[in-house]
């Protein structure tokens, strides 16, 4: 990582520190940066299983809650490692932007040039293709016939081959609670949860200079939150819900 001397582990007694098992390198951590608190899960996409989730095929309705998902995944025998809300979503708890679940389409890509952080463009869409993953800006998504079996799309883009977006402000007042995806120089995808208020300026940088991601994307904002094992920061529902299982 760089700029290493920014970044802090805290004792596991603390927070806690979790790995899913010998086989998975699944990594829940605490991390600190700038004295933000933020909860950090390391994904390695070649040896986890990563999935995207929406709709229960028992009821057809929304999972909504973490809690209903891992009862789900535990009558598949699956163990919840780690998850976290996928994305900004409409009334109805229906994603905003671009849903997919094993490879099929449930929502659309959408091209909105307005209405609040989702079209605060450049946004983008994080996909999973087997062992490939990439954060894309949805314009260029769009020509590249990906074909992934999970994707969500979410707005604003936080990095673009490093850079970070252009409307964000250093000084920027609007200070909340965040979540947001990254792919990481390593391989890796790491999805970071703020424990605190934090401006999407300091969020990106912490992506980019502390988890070494180039690209990155939120994902939503106050009522972000994530779940390992039976732990669950979850205070409202929810409309798609990324997971780490074994």
């Amino acid at each position: 990582m760089s700029r290493c001397h920014r970044l802090f582990l805290l004792p596991a007694l603390c927070v806690g520190v979790l790995s899913l098992s010998h086989a998975s390198a699944l990594k829940v951590e605490p991390v600190v940066a700038d004295g933000i608190l933020y909860t950090v899960a390391t994904v390695n996409p070649a040896t986890d299983r990563l999935q995207l989730h929406w709709l229960n095929p028992s009821t057809g309705a929304p999972y909504a809650t973490f809690a209903q998902l891992r009862a789900r995944l535990h009558r598949e025998r699956r163990t919840l490692g780690f998850a976290t809300n996928s994305g900004i979503y409409a009334p109805g708890l229906k994603p905003l932007g671009l849903h997919v679940e094993q490879g099929r389409t449930l929502v659309p890509l959408n091209m909105a040039r307005s209405g609040g952080n989702f079209a605060l463009l450049p946004n983008g869409v994080f996909w999973v293709k087997g062992a490939r993953v990439g954060v894309t800006e949805t314009r260029r998504y769009a020509t590249l016939n990906v074909q992934p079996t999970f994707a969500t799309q979410s707005g604003p883009l936080l990095l673009q081959g490093g850079k970070v977006h252009p409307e964000f402000n250093r000084g920027s007042t609007s200070f909340k609670l965040r979540s947001g995806v990254g792919v990481c120089r390593d391989g890796r995808v790491r999805f970071a949860v703020s424990a605190g208020p934090v401006n999407f300026y300091s969020f990106a940088v912490f992506f980019r200079d502390t988890l070494d991601c180039p690209d990155a994307l939120y994902l939503d904002g106050s009522i972000s939150a994530y779940a390992t094992g039976d732990r669950s920061t979850q205070l409202a529902d929810f409309a798609g819900i990324w997971s780490v299982t074994r």
